[in-house]
Protein backbone atom coordinates (compact mmCIF):
# COMPACT_ATOMS: atom_id res chain seq x y z
CA UNK A 1 0.00 0.00 0.00
CA UNK A 2 1.01 3.92 -0.68
CA UNK A 3 1.71 5.80 2.04
CA UNK A 4 1.66 9.65 2.73
CA UNK A 5 2.77 11.99 5.49
CA UNK A 6 -0.39 11.20 6.86
CA UNK A 7 -0.82 7.71 7.15
CA UNK A 8 0.27 6.82 10.53
CA UNK A 9 3.22 4.12 10.58
CA UNK A 10 2.09 0.35 11.63
CA UNK A 11 3.61 -1.92 13.24
CA UNK A 12 5.37 -5.26 12.34
CA UNK A 13 2.98 -8.08 13.03
CA UNK A 14 4.56 -11.29 14.90
CA UNK A 15 3.10 -13.37 12.27
CA UNK A 16 1.09 -13.25 9.16
CA UNK A 17 0.13 -16.45 7.37
CA UNK A 18 -1.51 -15.24 4.23
CA UNK A 19 1.53 -12.47 3.38
CA UNK A 20 4.89 -13.89 1.67
CA UNK A 21 7.91 -14.02 3.74
CA UNK A 22 10.07 -11.05 1.13
CA UNK A 23 8.20 -8.04 2.34
CA UNK A 24 5.89 -6.14 -0.17
CA UNK A 25 7.54 -2.83 1.73
CA UNK A 26 10.37 -1.55 3.75
CA UNK A 27 7.47 0.42 6.08
CA UNK A 28 3.17 -0.50 6.11
CA UNK A 29 3.88 -3.43 3.76
CA UNK A 30 3.22 -7.01 4.99
CA UNK A 31 5.59 -9.37 5.41
CA UNK A 32 5.22 -13.28 7.22
CA UNK A 33 7.70 -11.99 9.58
CA UNK A 34 9.22 -15.18 9.29
CA UNK A 35 12.57 -14.57 8.30
CA UNK A 36 14.38 -17.33 5.23
CA UNK A 37 17.94 -15.30 4.42
CA UNK A 38 17.31 -17.40 0.83
CA UNK A 39 14.32 -15.69 0.41
CA UNK A 40 14.41 -11.86 1.07
CA UNK A 41 13.60 -8.39 -0.44
CA UNK A 42 17.02 -6.44 -0.59
CA UNK A 43 19.98 -8.46 -2.21
CA UNK A 44 22.42 -6.30 0.60
CA UNK A 45 20.84 -7.01 3.31
CA UNK A 46 22.64 -10.78 4.03
CA UNK A 47 26.08 -9.62 3.27
CA UNK A 48 25.70 -6.50 5.85
CA UNK A 49 24.73 -9.28 8.16
CA UNK A 50 27.65 -11.31 7.12
CA UNK A 51 29.87 -8.13 7.76
CA UNK A 52 28.10 -7.19 11.06
CA UNK A 53 29.00 -10.93 12.41
CA UNK A 54 32.59 -11.07 11.33
CA UNK A 55 33.23 -7.62 12.88
CA UNK A 56 31.92 -9.24 16.93
CA UNK A 57 34.03 -8.44 19.44
CA UNK A 58 33.31 -7.81 22.96
CA UNK A 59 35.69 -5.59 25.48
CA UNK A 60 37.40 -8.66 27.33
CA UNK A 61 39.54 -9.47 24.29
CA UNK A 62 41.30 -5.80 25.34
CA UNK A 63 44.06 -5.93 28.25
CA UNK A 64 43.40 -2.55 29.74
CA UNK A 65 47.01 -2.83 31.90
CA UNK A 66 49.13 -0.82 30.25
CA UNK A 67 46.55 1.77 30.22
CA UNK A 68 45.55 1.66 34.07
CA UNK A 69 48.91 2.43 34.34
CA UNK A 70 49.85 4.87 31.67
CA UNK A 71 46.20 6.81 32.60
CA UNK A 72 47.90 8.36 35.86
CA UNK A 73 49.98 9.27 34.02
CA UNK A 74 48.40 11.83 31.65
CA UNK A 75 47.92 15.38 32.42
CA UNK A 76 44.92 16.76 33.92
CA UNK A 77 43.74 18.09 30.77
CA UNK A 78 44.19 14.91 28.77
CA UNK A 79 42.06 13.11 31.95
CA UNK A 80 39.23 15.60 31.73
CA UNK A 81 38.92 15.46 28.10
CA UNK A 82 39.35 11.69 28.25
CA UNK A 83 36.65 11.22 31.14
CA UNK A 84 34.14 13.73 29.14
CA UNK A 85 34.18 12.28 25.54
CA UNK A 86 33.79 8.28 27.30
CA UNK A 87 30.69 10.00 29.29
CA UNK A 88 29.48 11.52 25.84
CA UNK A 89 29.50 8.03 23.95
CA UNK A 90 28.03 6.17 26.53
CA UNK A 91 25.09 8.51 26.27
CA UNK A 92 25.07 8.19 22.29
CA UNK A 93 25.44 4.35 22.03
CA UNK A 94 22.77 4.25 24.74
CA UNK A 95 20.33 6.26 23.49
CA UNK A 96 21.08 4.58 20.32
CA UNK A 97 20.26 1.38 21.52
CA UNK A 98 16.56 2.41 22.29
CA UNK A 99 15.98 4.33 18.61
CA UNK A 100 17.32 1.44 17.34
CA UNK A 101 14.22 -1.18 18.61
CA UNK A 102 11.99 1.12 17.96
CA UNK A 103 13.05 1.36 14.93
CA UNK A 104 12.51 -2.10 14.05
CA UNK A 105 9.43 -2.19 15.25
CA UNK A 106 8.03 -0.46 12.19
CA UNK A 107 10.23 -2.05 9.62
CA UNK A 108 8.08 -4.49 7.48
CA UNK A 109 10.92 -6.51 6.22
CA UNK A 110 12.01 -8.85 8.74
CA UNK A 111 15.91 -9.16 7.44
CA UNK A 112 16.01 -5.39 8.02
CA UNK A 113 14.47 -5.59 11.29
CA UNK A 114 17.07 -8.96 12.23
CA UNK A 115 19.55 -6.83 11.40
CA UNK A 116 18.39 -3.53 13.33
CA UNK A 117 18.61 -6.25 16.02
CA UNK A 118 22.35 -6.97 15.17
CA UNK A 119 22.88 -3.21 15.74
CA UNK A 120 20.91 -2.71 18.61
CA UNK A 121 23.61 -5.97 20.35
CA UNK A 122 26.53 -3.84 19.18
CA UNK A 123 25.27 -1.03 20.60
CA UNK A 124 24.99 -2.70 24.32
CA UNK A 125 28.48 -4.03 23.59
CA UNK A 126 29.73 -0.15 23.13
CA UNK A 127 28.40 0.71 26.70
CA UNK A 128 29.93 -2.11 28.13
CA UNK A 129 32.78 -1.44 26.68
CA UNK A 130 32.71 2.29 28.02
CA UNK A 131 31.94 0.91 31.06
CA UNK A 132 34.91 -2.13 30.74
CA UNK A 133 37.67 1.03 29.98
CA UNK A 134 36.32 2.67 33.44
CA UNK A 135 36.47 0.36 35.45
CA UNK A 136 40.02 -0.50 34.82
CA UNK A 137 41.06 3.27 35.23
CA UNK A 138 38.92 5.04 37.58
CA UNK A 139 37.27 4.32 41.12
CA UNK A 140 33.36 3.24 40.99
CA UNK A 141 32.68 6.73 42.33
CA UNK A 142 34.85 8.29 39.81
CA UNK A 143 33.09 6.01 36.81
CA UNK A 144 29.31 7.06 38.16
CA UNK A 145 30.51 10.58 37.91
CA UNK A 146 31.71 10.67 34.12
CA UNK A 147 28.40 8.38 33.33
CA UNK A 148 25.97 12.00 34.82
CA UNK A 149 28.28 14.33 32.77
CA UNK A 150 25.57 14.44 30.04
CA UNK A 151 23.17 16.12 32.38
CA UNK A 152 25.43 18.86 34.22
CA UNK A 153 27.66 19.92 31.33
CA UNK A 154 25.32 22.38 29.15
CA UNK A 155 27.44 22.42 25.59
CA UNK A 156 27.13 18.11 26.00
CA UNK A 157 23.54 18.27 26.65
CA UNK A 158 22.57 21.26 23.68
CA UNK A 159 24.51 18.79 20.98
CA UNK A 160 23.04 15.67 22.63
CA UNK A 161 19.02 17.38 23.23
CA UNK A 162 19.24 18.17 19.70
CA UNK A 163 19.68 14.87 18.33
CA UNK A 164 16.98 13.48 20.84
CA UNK A 165 14.40 15.99 19.73
CA UNK A 166 14.53 14.67 16.36
CA UNK A 167 14.64 11.13 17.48
CA UNK A 168 10.78 11.64 19.89
CA UNK A 169 9.52 13.56 16.83
CA UNK A 170 9.40 9.93 15.48
CA UNK A 171 8.42 8.28 18.28
CA UNK A 172 5.97 10.30 19.62
CA UNK A 173 4.43 10.84 16.39
CA UNK A 174 5.08 7.55 13.94
CA UNK A 175 4.75 8.45 10.23
CA UNK A 176 6.52 7.78 6.99
CA UNK A 177 7.64 11.60 7.29
CA UNK A 178 9.30 11.60 10.29
CA UNK A 179 10.44 8.24 9.95
CA UNK A 180 12.56 9.38 7.34
CA UNK A 181 13.60 12.40 9.08
CA UNK A 182 14.99 10.74 12.13
CA UNK A 183 17.06 8.62 10.10
CA UNK A 184 18.77 11.66 9.31
CA UNK A 185 19.26 12.74 12.99
CA UNK A 186 20.68 8.81 13.49
CA UNK A 187 23.20 9.16 10.67
CA UNK A 188 24.22 12.68 12.44
CA UNK A 189 24.67 10.67 15.52
CA UNK A 190 26.52 7.55 14.27
CA UNK A 191 28.06 9.32 11.35
CA UNK A 192 29.01 12.92 12.84
CA UNK A 193 28.62 13.31 16.80
CA UNK A 194 31.37 10.16 17.20
CA UNK A 195 34.10 11.66 15.25
CA UNK A 196 35.69 14.39 17.15
CA UNK A 197 35.65 12.30 19.82
CA UNK A 198 37.14 9.61 17.96
CA UNK A 199 40.24 11.30 16.61
CA UNK A 200 41.04 12.39 20.44
CA UNK A 201 41.83 9.07 21.44
CA UNK A 202 43.43 8.15 17.78
CA UNK A 203 45.80 11.30 18.48
CA UNK A 204 46.32 9.53 22.19
CA UNK A 205 47.57 6.62 20.25
CA UNK A 206 49.51 8.65 17.78
CA UNK A 207 51.54 9.51 20.67
CA UNK A 208 51.81 5.99 22.12
CA UNK A 209 49.14 6.96 25.03
CA UNK A 210 46.10 4.63 25.98
CA UNK A 211 46.33 2.60 22.84
CA UNK A 212 44.43 -0.51 24.46
CA UNK A 213 41.30 2.17 24.87
CA UNK A 214 42.28 3.24 21.14
CA UNK A 215 42.09 -0.48 20.23
CA UNK A 216 37.98 -0.64 21.86
CA UNK A 217 37.16 3.23 19.78
CA UNK A 218 38.43 1.39 16.61
CA UNK A 219 36.36 -1.55 16.85
CA UNK A 220 33.56 1.09 17.76
CA UNK A 221 34.44 3.04 15.23
CA UNK A 222 34.22 -0.25 12.26
CA UNK A 223 31.00 -1.25 14.08
CA UNK A 224 29.45 2.63 13.43
CA UNK A 225 30.40 2.70 9.72
CA UNK A 226 28.16 -0.05 9.43
CA UNK A 227 25.64 1.15 11.01
CA UNK A 228 25.15 4.38 8.73
CA UNK A 229 25.34 2.32 5.84
CA UNK A 230 22.58 0.11 7.30
CA UNK A 231 20.38 3.22 8.06
CA UNK A 232 21.35 4.59 4.51
CA UNK A 233 19.78 1.72 3.06
CA UNK A 234 16.89 1.87 4.66
CA UNK A 235 16.45 5.66 3.96
CA UNK A 236 16.88 5.13 -0.03
CA UNK A 237 14.60 2.25 0.14
CA UNK A 238 11.89 3.86 1.73
CA UNK A 239 12.02 7.03 -0.41
CA UNK A 240 12.50 4.88 -3.55
CA UNK A 241 8.84 3.34 -2.31
CA UNK A 242 7.98 6.62 -1.14
CA UNK A 243 8.83 9.07 -4.06
CA UNK A 244 6.22 11.78 -2.68
CA UNK A 245 8.76 11.99 0.71
CA UNK A 246 11.89 12.66 -1.44
CA UNK A 247 11.09 16.88 -2.13
CA UNK A 248 12.18 20.10 -1.67
CA UNK A 249 11.45 20.06 1.94
CA UNK A 250 13.27 17.01 2.71
CA UNK A 251 16.26 18.00 1.26
CA UNK A 252 16.06 21.30 3.05
CA UNK A 253 15.79 19.64 6.21
CA UNK A 254 18.54 17.46 5.64
CA UNK A 255 20.86 20.71 5.02
CA UNK A 256 19.71 22.28 7.69
CA UNK A 257 19.71 19.72 10.15
CA UNK A 258 22.67 19.22 9.47
CA UNK A 259 24.45 22.26 9.45
CA UNK A 260 23.14 22.91 13.07
CA UNK A 261 25.11 19.75 14.05
CA UNK A 262 27.94 20.24 12.28
CA UNK A 263 27.97 24.02 14.87
CA UNK A 264 26.93 22.18 17.66
CA UNK A 265 29.88 19.55 16.93
CA UNK A 266 32.14 22.20 16.51
CA UNK A 267 31.52 23.87 19.41
CA UNK A 268 31.86 21.20 21.22
CA UNK A 269 35.50 20.00 19.78
CA UNK A 270 36.11 23.30 20.63
CA UNK A 271 34.94 23.03 24.16
CA UNK A 272 36.40 20.09 24.48
CA UNK A 273 39.67 19.36 22.85
CA UNK A 274 40.40 23.05 21.28
CA UNK A 275 44.39 23.31 20.35
CA UNK A 276 45.13 21.60 23.96
CA UNK A 277 46.71 18.86 22.74
CA UNK A 278 49.89 17.90 20.19
CA UNK A 279 48.64 16.94 16.72
CA UNK A 280 45.12 18.53 16.59
CA UNK A 281 43.64 21.17 17.10
CA UNK A 282 40.30 23.03 16.64
CA UNK A 283 40.78 24.35 13.31
CA UNK A 284 41.25 21.17 11.62
CA UNK A 285 38.67 19.92 13.79
CA UNK A 286 36.12 21.91 12.75
CA UNK A 287 37.58 21.04 8.82
CA UNK A 288 37.13 17.44 9.41
CA UNK A 289 33.35 17.79 11.18
CA UNK A 290 32.51 19.63 7.88
CA UNK A 291 34.02 17.12 5.96
CA UNK A 292 32.41 14.61 7.29
CA UNK A 293 29.10 16.62 7.11
CA UNK A 294 29.54 16.55 3.33
CA UNK A 295 30.41 12.63 3.38
CA UNK A 296 27.23 11.98 5.15
CA UNK A 297 24.74 13.97 3.10
CA UNK A 298 26.45 12.59 -0.16
CA UNK A 299 25.90 9.13 1.75
CA UNK A 300 21.77 9.92 2.39
CA UNK A 301 21.99 11.31 -1.38
CA UNK A 302 21.94 15.10 -0.84
CA UNK A 303 24.02 17.57 -2.31
CA UNK A 304 27.71 18.46 0.09
CA UNK A 305 26.93 21.31 2.73
CA UNK A 306 30.04 22.51 2.16
CA UNK A 307 31.40 22.63 -1.31
CA UNK A 308 34.66 23.58 -0.10
CA UNK A 309 35.60 20.79 2.18
CA UNK A 310 36.37 18.28 -0.20
CA UNK A 311 39.44 16.27 1.19
CA UNK A 312 39.97 14.98 4.74
CA UNK A 313 42.02 17.14 6.87
CA UNK A 314 43.05 15.01 9.04
CA UNK A 315 44.57 11.96 6.40
CA UNK A 316 46.33 10.41 9.66
CA UNK A 317 42.74 9.29 11.46
CA UNK A 318 42.78 7.04 8.40
CA UNK A 319 45.51 4.66 9.77
CA UNK A 320 43.78 4.41 13.22
CA UNK A 321 39.57 3.79 11.53
CA UNK A 322 41.15 1.36 9.11
CA UNK A 323 42.47 -2.25 9.93
CA UNK A 324 42.85 -3.96 6.51
CA UNK A 325 41.82 -7.76 6.11
CA UNK A 326 44.66 -10.09 6.77
CA UNK A 327 47.40 -7.25 8.38
CA UNK A 328 48.57 -7.86 12.04
CA UNK A 329 46.58 -5.35 14.06
CA UNK A 330 48.49 -1.97 14.58
CA UNK A 331 47.16 -1.40 18.36
CA UNK A 332 47.49 -5.06 19.52
CA UNK A 333 50.68 -7.97 18.83
CA UNK A 334 48.25 -9.89 17.32
CA UNK A 335 46.51 -11.13 13.92
CA UNK A 336 43.40 -10.75 13.14
CA UNK A 337 40.71 -10.53 10.29
CA UNK A 338 38.72 -7.42 9.57
CA UNK A 339 35.55 -7.79 7.10
CA UNK A 340 33.89 -4.44 6.83
CA UNK A 341 32.21 -1.80 5.26
CA UNK A 342 35.44 0.71 4.12
CA UNK A 343 35.90 4.26 3.48
CA UNK A 344 38.39 3.25 0.93
CA UNK A 345 36.30 4.89 -1.50
CA UNK A 346 36.22 8.42 -0.93
CA UNK A 347 37.60 8.82 2.63
CA UNK A 348 39.83 11.28 1.55
CA UNK A 349 37.98 13.05 -0.99
CA UNK A 350 34.50 13.69 -2.04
Amino acid sequence: MKVNEQVMLIEREIYDADAPNASTGVINGRSSNILNWDDVRFSWAYPLYKNMLANFWTPFEINMSSDSKQYTYLTEKEQDTFNKIIGLLAFLDSVQTDYSSRVAAYLTDSSLSALMATLSFQEVVHNQSYSYVLSSLVPKRKQDEIFEYWKTDTVLRERNDFIVQGYKEFIENPKPETFVKSIIFDVILEGLNFYSGFSFFYNLARNQKMVSTSTMINYINRDEQLHVYLFCKVFKAVLDENPHLQNEELDAFAKRTFQKAAELEIKWSKYIIGDAFEGINETDLAAYIKFMANKRLNELGFEKLYPEHKKNPLPWIKAYSDVNSGKSDFFEQKSRQYTKVSDENGFDEL
